[in-house]
């Protein structure tokens, strides 16, 4: 093949030096723009899977870069002088110049071509002249942007400020300063990457950047490779206590923003994308450098593996993209809570560690244990003292106050709709499905919405609350969860909507009737989507007449024994569709602002507190963003949930979306709970309210790591007690935990111990040396061999500051 390699940084060489390795007879070019001797940025850091796969790849490369490594498994996290150190996490990191340095010889030994000081020639003639052209060029990849068309590239240019530095402190773990100031809250990531230097990015919000005046040289255009000197100086001045008398240490240093790249396609043809010009990951996370070289490897032995180019570049994408998007999502995690931290300083200390620790959702509690079990139970003790709980105990078995209601665990049965009533009227399925739910061990189960009348009913299997006959069937249910288990039911209110009117689940999601329709009633007459029933624009009377209709409901529910109401305002129903702009144009009181799109939603809550007795609370659902550009975000969820609360709402229900057919939701585990992290910090948690979080959360370990992390109060699980309806039982089995929070029926108890696996009469052979539980080092921390193989950059060529 002949090759063509734009970009001669670790990405571009690696993958050159890989096709050569795999076969000589490869023709590979390699165009370069800089000097083979021209680097920007400091360290970086691998894991240990991507050093696995290099070591198998090429034990050339992998051994040059195991000598030079700085390795360590401590995190430092210091708020405002306040240490705290994690253990057993694992890393290695190097010198960007040493790693180019080792790839620029290992090509050369190979019989790359490689054009230092070139520019690429244009991608057309490359593609003309070669059998594969890579794109290795970038961020602001040329070749992406020629080709912008097939590629599709998405770029998120984000909020914070972040300079990359360097330090001749040399830190002995992973370090992260947390420093108020006067101006607002910054934060150092820092590395050490040899024996004598470190990495030292200082990274703020846009607000608190301009407030400390480094917005002075804004304006002020810097050369090729320059530093923005004035900054360092004056950041050299904030950190001077972390810097102990230490330099800051600059190379083509100056603000910026980061920017996330995302590409729909990675390949055009015979031209494919590699690094960070088919994505970026924010450095909170992932070094731009490892996930380059992983690509590397990959589209190598793809291209090794198939016959064609065309049929190597599709596996390639197909291979790599999900595991690019899965970092991309733990990286946008990440970058948002350092968008936000300064809504998490004032936790309790090891609550804040954690809760850094596990910002990007991939450590858990459960990880967290195994590393550093140590503080894995310091962190126990303090949720237990700053609940003011009765005992140890996992956190989500620590009791709860949803307003005078007391719950014996944090797990809620979240409202799911069945769909299974006849006439509005719940049935033996409701008692069942509700009841084991309740003998399952959640401290609250949710009704499914219940509906105040026959027109807002979602589907005819929607149950509802407009007759007696209705009641007297709810209160069959709700005697049974009180007579037979200590958990407490709940009741979910709503209206249907524009959504309205349509089949079953199970006949067509969101399909309209084809028989029996009844008329159905939005905000402005607009349908939910194509195909969907166009509303009618709701009168003043009807308002009058729903708000009626929620009153009546309540009032019948409290007398059917529920023990908490909550106003469904979510997911695109009648209320929900108010609060969105999507759905909701109109022209007079109860349209256009927010504060206008809130009042008719605050004004059936009002009349459903009004109604239900002071000792019930009132809850509401809200959906905290549409996931769509003109429809509600995430600060919108901030008000919206701030308006309830000022109207007595006793806990905010966190769910997102549903609120069109054209929402592009970022789906992955936990994806809601930042919007109830939110809600919480900054307008709940302060008033004392309760927050619930909702949405792909499925094992206990996720559930204790969101408590822990104090991202919410309480998390409520649907499809997992569809597939487990004693999963909170068994939650508690699996963590050996007994007491008031996890109470198992009487006549279950014998069940309270998980059943032996098969074989167990099996002495297993030992294969280890260390027998399980041995105690193991937990904390290791970078101390430089004196006479180890010495950095590059130890005499750097570049200005300090």
């Amino acid at each position: 093949m002949r090759i063509a390699v734009v970009g001669g940084g670790p990405g571009g060489l690696y993958f050159a030096a890989l096709m050569k390795q795999l076969d000589p007879g490869h023709q590979v070019t390699v165009w370069e723009r800089n000097a083979p001797d021209d680097t920007f940025g400091f360290g970086v850091v691998f894991s240990d899977e991507t050093l696995s796969g290099i070591g198998n790849a090429d034990d050339a490369v992998h051994a040059a870069m195991e000598e030079r490594f700085a390795s360590w498994t401590d995190i430092d996290i210091e708020v405002d002088g306040r240490r705290r150190t994690v253990g057993g996490q694992g890393f290695a990191a190097m010198g960007r110049k040493d790693l180019l340095q080792i790839l620029q010889r290992r090509a050369a030994e190979l019989g790359v071509e490689v054009h230092y000081r070139t520019a690429a020639p244009d991608v057309d003639e490359l593609r003309r002249g070669h059998d594969l052209v890579l794109a290795a060029d970038g961020a602001y990849s040329a070749v992406r942007a020629k080709c912008a068309d097939v590629f599709r590239p998405a770029l998120d240019r984000r909020r914070n400020k972040y300079i990359w530095l360097g330090t001749d402190l040399v830190f002995e773990a992973f370090q992260f300063f947390v420093k108020q100031t006067e101006w607002g809250t910054m934060q150092i990531h820092g590395y050490p990457y040899s024996a004598s230097r470190s990495t030292f990015i200082v990274e703020m919000h846009e607000d608190v950047w301009r407030r400390a005046g480094f917005d002075r040289g804004e304006d002020r255009p810097l050369a090729p490779g320059e530093s923005d000197t004035e900054a360092v100086a004056r950041i050299a001045e904030i950190f001077a206590e972390e810097l102990a008398g230490h330099r800051v240490l600059t190379n083509n240093s100056k603000w910026l923003e980061f920017t996330t790249v995302r590409n729909e396609r990675w390949y055009d043809g015979n031209v494919v994308l590699l690094g960070d010009a088919a994505h970026t990951a924010h450095f909170s996370v992932g070094s731009g450098t490892k996930l380059a070289m992983e690509d590397a490897l990959a589209l190598a032995a793809c291209l090794h593996e198939h016959p064609t180019v065309a049929g190597a570049l599709e596996a390639y994408q197909t291979e790599r993209k999900p595991v690019v998007e899965s970092t991309q999502r733990a990286a946008q995690a990440s970058l948002e809570w350092f968008e936000d931290i300064g809504m998490y300083v004032g936790q309790e200390p090891a609550q804040f560690v954690f809760n850094l620790l596990t910002r990007s959702r991939r450590i858990t509690f459960e990880n967290l244990k195994e590393r550093d079990a140590e503080f894995a139970a310091l962190l126990e003790d303090e949720f237990a003292r700053s609940e003011r709980a009765p005992g140890p105990a996992p956190a989500m078995f620590q009791p709860v106050r949803i307003g005078a209601l007391e719950l014996k665990n944090r797990v809620v049965v979240s409202p799911m709709d069945m769909y299974s009533a006849v006439d509005g009227v719940p049935g033996d399925f409701h008692l069942v499905h509700l009841g084991s739910k309740a003998l399952g061990g959640a401290g609250l189960v949710m009704s499914e919405m219940v509906c105040v009348s026959p027109e807002g009913r979602i589907t005819p299997g929607c149950p509802g609350l407009w007759n007696d006959e209705q009641l007297d069937a709810w209160r069959r249910v709700t005697a049974f969860v009180h007579e037979n288990t200590s958990a407490r039911i709940g009741l979910q209110l709503g209206h249907s909507g524009r959504k309205g009117s349509t089949r079953l689940m199970w006949e067509g999601m969101d399909e309209p009737l084809e028989d029996g329709n009844w008329e159905v009633v939005g905000p402005s007459a607009l349908p939910y989507g194509p195909g969907c029933h166009v509303p009618r624009e709701a009168s003043r009377a009807d308002l009058d007449r729903v708000v009626a209709d929620f009153v009546v409901a309540a009032r019948r529910g409290v007398r059917a024994g529920f023990d908490l109401v909550e106003v469904h305002a979510a997911h695109g129903y009648l209320l929900s569709s108010f609060l969105s702009p999507v759905a909701n144009r109109r022209t007079d009181a109860y349209g256009g602002s927010l504060e206008n799109r809130l009042r008719f939603p605050l004004e059936v809550f009002d009349a459903v507190r009004a109604a239900v007795p002071a000792a019930i609370p009132v809850t509401v659902r809200i959906s905290a963003t549409d996931w769509v550009p003109d429809g509600n975000t995430g600060e919108d969820g901030v008000a919206i949930a701030r308006a309830f609360v000022e109207h007595g709402a006793a806990a905010i229900d966190v769910s997102t979306g549903q609120v069109t057919r054209d929402e592009k939701p970022a789906y992955g585990r936990s994806y809601q709970t930042p919007f109830a992290d939110r809600i919480r910090h900054r307008v709940a948690g302060p008033a004392g309210v309760p927050v619930i979080a909702v949405g792909a959360i499925s094992s206990y370990d996720d559930v204790n790591s969101i408590l822990l992390a104090g991202r919410a109060d309480l998390c409520a699980l649907g499809r997992t007690h569809l597939y487990d309806p004693q999963w909170s039982l068994h939650a508690a089995a699996e963590q050996d935990y007994r007491g008031a929070g996890a109470e198992w029926p009487a006549p279950w108890r014998a069940g309270r111990r998980k059943p032996p696996a098969a074989r167990t009469d099996r002495v297993p052979p030992r294969l280890a040396l260390l027998r399980e539980g041995t105690p193991r080092t937990t904390h290791l921390r970078w101390t430089p061999d004196p006479t180890a193989v010495r950095s590059s950059e130890e005499r750097p060529p570049y200005s300090t500051g």
